[in-house]
């Protein structure tokens, strides 16, 4: 509920995904199919690689440990 609430105090931007990310979300959902990965978590992913962001808060480990990003070896996982 907190985090909920920084977005709504505008504590955090949001982002819009752009079509260079929607590809980008779709060539991971395709890639990594086996898991699967979702959209949510695939949008994450694109709109971190366009910010060259290395860390991503997530409760979700298990996608974002197997996912290798474009511009790092690997993303650090919060918390």
């Amino acid at each position: 509920m907190g985090f909920l609430r920084d977005v709504a105090d505008g504590l955090y931007t949001l982002v819009s995904l752009t079509s260079d990310d929607l590809n980008r979300v779709a060539d991971l959902v395709e890639k990594y199919s086996n898991l699967p990965l979702g959209t949510a978590d695939a949008s994450v992913i694109a709109v971190a690689e366009r910010f060259d962001a290395t860390t991503i808060a997530t409760l979700d480990r298990r996608h974002f440990n197997v996912v290798r990003p474009r511009h790092a070896p690997a993303f650090t996982l919060l918390p």
